[in-house]
């Protein structure tokens, strides 16, 4: 049966799935706000964690914030197309928000640790994967140290962390080095666009 409407199989549009990841403090989430306000179309997959809201951080916004009991629950029913340990909290990305938006034919953004990362490149090899990177560990920790939001000790986890992330930065398909802003937004655009 022809309807002038019906779209064949072969013709369905699936959006493309792109990771961005590095250490905290490379500056991700202004990378990704960025990508967001200048590219049509694209959609962000807010993640899910068991971590307290900072000042200013909105449920559903950032992130959604759950208990560590519903995460746990969730990783039992197989919800999460990836999650990890980090910094002492949970953290993982709702499986069904990213198909949803996939098959909906949109490109899908997700900021997420570099656990998680390679968790969706092993569940979707196709995803592209882009790590956002720094000049220096001595920049890193200016920036750590200047957003003050952690207690040293805190901070001290997310510099052993950012190490340990850093040497896993050849495992991704395009890497970033946010020394300049303008630079590294320009970069992530083209790297979405073509």
């Amino acid at each position: 049966m022809y309807r002038e409407n019906a779209r064949t199989d072969s013709e369905h549009r699936v959006g493309k799935l792109f990771v961005l990841s590095g250490p905290s403090g490379a500056g991700k989430g202004t990378l990704r706000e960025r990508a967001l306000a200048d590219i049509p179309g694209l959609v962000y997959s807010v993640s899910c964690t068991t971590r307290q809201p900072r000042p200013g951080e909105i449920d559903g916004r950032e992130y959604r914030f759950i208990t560590h009991e519903q995460f746990r629950a969730w990783i039992a029913e197989g919800r999460f197309l990836e999650y990890a340990h980090v910094h002492d909290d949970m953290y993982g990305t709702l499986k069904a928000d990213v198909l949803r938006e996939l098959d909906a034919g949109r490109s899908v953004l997700l900021e997420i640790d570099v656990q998680g990362a390679l968790q969706v490149r092993e569940k979707m090899p196709e995803a592209v994967l882009v790590f956002v990177d720094v000049p220096s560990v001595e920049e890193l920790e200016r920036r750590l140290r200047g957003r003050h939001t952690e207690s040293e000790s805190a901070l001290q986890v997310r510099l052993a962390n950012a190490l340990k992330e850093l040497a896993l930065k050849d495992e991704y398909d395009h890497i970033i080095v946010n020394d300049e802003l303008a630079s590294a937004c320009e970069q992530l655009r083209r790297i979405i666009t073509q």
